[in-house]
């Protein structure tokens, strides 16, 4: 391909490209020195788990990939310790190392499920941020202005409104940059949100005596309330590393008036695929329902299979139409035949904590063997093959040792 033709690739979904005549130079040298372009594209493990808003990122350097260039990911580790302050009311709460190397392990499993292992670049940015002393740390913040950090959102709200703004939290935009530098990145990626840490690359990189970065901006997914961005933390969010009938089932339940807009982020489907079913949708010949049923198999099958899709589907349809137990629900082993409800919950995994499992069956969301659960304090006596259940996607099958 010519640089033409690789800038119409690259810039395919994007927000905004700064500057869009530099990429093309850059892509043009590239071709002519047969050196590919050092793509780069950073994560802070804060969560454990990446989910469908992460991947509009990682799908775009996917395609920088396939174009022959080299993509370096970064994982935050030292970075993630600060917590990085884009969008922030309040200083966030600092990660212990142990936590960060935790998620930072998921990450590296997750990425994998979108890029090439065999063309990716896995680095930690502690390998030279962690090497820095302070006279480096000193350099390092004497190329930016306090009153350029204010002119940043967040901290400009902060700020007027007489809320904290930690020192530490300064240096996060710093050192996101300086990863660019580290790394000699002549592109980055990032979702809309992060404009202010790309720019800082690129600034930091001319301090540094580097050609500047080009920053790519993609769009930010609305997660499953239809509100906010799609967050971990406020759980409104579809993991692509969850299971199947959870992948799909989360799908089944987004909003009609977003389901284009997830067939255009979280999907590679082609564009012009995606505008016959806008405008079978406007005309009335395609049934929202059966067009969500489409995003549900197409986003299980990109992270799964198209089989793994198939029997997600059918099991949604068994479990919301026919109202029966899915085919395939994962078993359990107990020795006790009478249980605590709450400890019961928690033992199996359908709830991470006992308060989630007293608030679920507050909420009558647990059922054991199709009756409802409503006391807290119940203990319930097991039978060899009964099914708990909890919402409506979550099942365990009780077997008796």
């Amino acid at each position: 391909m010519n640089a033409q033709q690789q800038f119409e690739i690259i810039k395919g979904g994007t927000v905004e490209i700064l500057q869009e005549d530099d990429l093309l130079k850059k892509l043009e040298k590239s071709i002519k020195t047969g050196k590919p372009l050092i793509g780069k594209l950073g994560f802070d493990p804060s969560a454990p788990d990446l989910h469908l808003g992460h991947a509009v990122v990682l799908h775009k350097i996917k395609d920088f990939q396939d174009l022959g260039h080299d993509v370096v990911i970064i994982l935050g580790d030292f970075t993630g310790r600060i917590g990085d302050p884009t969008g922030r009311s309040e200083t966030r709460k600092q990660l212990t190392e142990e936590e960060v190397i935790v998620n930072a392990k998921t990450y590296q499993e997750q990425i994998f499920k979108i890029l090439d292992p065999d063309k990716t670049r896995l680095v930690f940015n502690s390998e030279w941020l962690q090497e820095l002393n302070f006279v480096d740390v000193i350099e390092l913040s004497s190329k930016y202005t306090v009153a350029r950090m204010l002119e940043r959102d967040d901290f400009s709200k902060r700020f007027k409104e007489n809320y904290p703004i930690s020192i530490h939290e300064f240096f996060y935009p710093l050192m996101q940059g300086y990863d660019s530098v580290a790394i000699e990145a002549d592109v980055e990626f990032g979702a809309t949100e992060q404009k202010f840490n790309l720019l800082m690359g690129r600034h930091l990189q001319k301090e540094y005596g580097q050609q500047p970065q080009i920053a790519i901006t993609m769009p930010i997914l609305v997660g499953l309330d239809g509100v906010k961005k799609m967050s971990k933390s406020l759980g409104n969010y579809i993991g692509i590393s969850e299971p199947p009938a959870e992948i799909y089932g989360k799908a089944m339940s987004i909003a009609d008036e977003f389901m284009m807009e997830y067939f255009r982020l979280a999907t590679r489907l082609d564009s012009q695929e995606i505008l016959k079913f806008e405008e079978g949708l406007k005309s009335g010949e395609l049934h929202p329902r059966d067009l969500k049923m489409k995003l549900a198999r197409e986003l299980v099958a990109m992270y799964y299979s198209e089989s793994d899709a198939l029997l997600a589907e059918q099991n949604f349809q068994k479990v919301f139409k026919q109202k029966e137990i899915p085919s395939e629900i994962p078993e359990v082993i107990l020795e006790k035949e009478s249980v605590w409800i709450v400890k019961l919950l928690t033992e199996t995994g359908l709830v991470p904590s006992k308060s989630e499992a007293r608030r679920m069956v507050k909420q009558g969301a647990v059922k054991f063997n199709g009756e409802k659960v409503t006391d807290i304090e119940g203990m319930l006596r097991m039978e060899d093959g009964a099914v708990l259940q909890v919402g409506k996607r979550k099942f365990v099958r009780v077997l008796l040792k």
